[in-house]
């Protein structure tokens, strides 16, 4: 009996262990890094969060709502506001803005407040938080992106 649950919590351990070593592979750093594309996956995420906000606006108003649907937008805006939090905190705050970057302040602030902005889109419906998002994403894509 030991034996057989030591087996279990092993066998359900290995892929965890091998999942956190799989996410971290940035972080050794590898070198390879395509900037412009990850504003474009913070600019995919932001859509997708507002499409979410609009259909789960739309199910709300119908009398007889799908439950399962409304649970479904939720869990779509709440991953890709994750995955846009990622982005900043773990690619852009961690891997390429260093302390002697010109303008290092204002690149960290624009990136702090881009992840308090995807934090209250995980908060509400209001779709003015993903425009503000997407604002504080064109003045941090203009200033990281401008010629030194």
């Amino acid at each position: 009996m030991k034996k057989t649950i030591a087996c279990f919590f092993f066998c359900l351990s290995v892929p965890l262990l091998l999942a956190s070593a799989v996410f971290a592979h940035c972080e050794i750093p590898c070198g390879i890094y395509d900037d412009e594309l990850r504003i474009k996956l913070i600019r995919e995420d932001a859509a997708t969060i507002e499409k979410s906000m609009s259909q789960i606006l739309v199910i709300e108003k119908e009398a007889d709502h799908n439950a399962n649907q409304l649970v479904r937008w939720i869990v779509n805006k709440e991953d890709h506001a994750d995955k846009l939090q990622k982005v900043v905190s773990q690619y852009f705050m961690t891997q390429r803005i260093q302390p002697d970057t010109k303008d290092y302040q204002k690149k960290i602030s624009l990136l702090h407040q881009m992840l308090i902005y995807a934090m209250k889109c995980k908060q509400t419906t209001d779709t003015a938080n993903v425009r503000k998002l997407l604002s504080l994403t064109d003045e941090f894509q203009k200033l990281y992106f401008q010629k030194e």
